[in-house]
């Protein structure tokens, strides 16, 4: 068997129901390999499956066809904002300056393609120029949260043996203490300029980009002696597109409708853990310590 179909739900849905197993049967698929009760399960290609996800779009569930060779990879790659957390860090700081609305649809149509992403990052902080540099502190502790699943995510690969970079458009000044808490090896992202514990309203060069990321999986994959087949990459917006193709799993979650578009696979229903069903991981694999 070369590859699988995974169906994924969202933790705690039960959506695979016993209809959807039936429909499977009635499509012509063989009975399923359980990886979630209920969550998320694998058969092997059929003839009707095109057939089978036209009767999923009824149906909170996700559906990827994954090659079974090197099918657990050895890196994750995963952009920041609106990935491995739930917000924007320059929205939020945009919120705290008072220019919230704004930089929100700044960054909207950033994420979108819809704008230069190095040109829209220039503008935004331009207009956080005389913050405080001490709120970078405030907009983790108060308005930061992590993206479900995410810390099992990190565990459950590092424990067999990959690692995980977070690479991101946002700024170290965040990456660092995410990257710290979910276990990363590494963190990459941009630098703000701070002068006299203010913000400058200034990003110091290079910024990082969608070129910067795939150039951080190539560069991860040199050092580390892989493949770009065994990496699993993660992200939202426009500016990781690039990263996901190079990836030989690269997952658009909850992402832009461009990058659905262009992304081999696409989550809309599950949580990050759904990147380890995508593996062939069991819940009953999970690590949550």
């Amino acid at each position: 068997m070369d590859s699988v179909l995974v169906l994924i739900a969202a933790p705690g849905s039960g959506a695979i129901t016993a209809d959807v197993v039936q429909a499977l049967r009635d499509f012509g698929a063989t009975p399923p390999r359980w990886l979630a009760p209920a969550e998320a399960c694998e058969v092997a290609p059929f003839e009707r499956m095109a057939e089978f996800k036209i009767f999923l779009k009824t149906r909170a569930i996700d559906a990827a066809l994954v090659n079974t060779a090197d099918r657990r990879k050895r890196v994750l790659i995963a952009d920041m904002d609106s990935t491995m957390i739930q917000q924007e860090c320059i929205d939020e700081l945009g919120v705290v300056a008072g220019m919230g609305d704004h930089i929100k649809a700044v960054t909207a149509k950033a994420m979108r393609g819809e704008l230069d992403f190095e040109a829209a990052l220039r503008e935004r902080v331009a207009l956080l120029k005389g913050l405080p540099a001490s709120v970078v502190g405030q907009v983790l502790n108060e308005r930061i949260q992590l993206m479900p699943g995410g810390k099992v995510l990190l565990r459950t690969m590092k424990a067999n043996g990959a690692y995980a970079a977070l690479v991101s458009g946002g700024f170290t000044s965040f990456t660092g203490p995410i990257a710290a808490e979910l276990g990363f090896d590494e963190n990459r992202a941009n630098v703000l300029d701070i002068a006299k514990d203010k913000l400058t309203g200034r990003v110091i060069p290079p910024i990082l980009g969608k070129e910067a990321k795939v150039e951080a999986l190539h560069q991860i994959c040199t050092r580390l002696g892989l493949s770009t087949e065994q990496v699993l990459a993660v992200g939202d917006g426009a500016n990781d597109i690039p990263m996901l193709l190079a990836a030989g799993i690269g997952v658009a979650l909850h992402a832009k409708p461009k990058v659905q578009e262009q992304a081999r696979f696409v989550i809309n229903h599950g949580d990050l853990t759904a990147l380890l069903y995508l593996q062939g991981y069991t819940q009953t694999e999970f690590v949550h310590i």
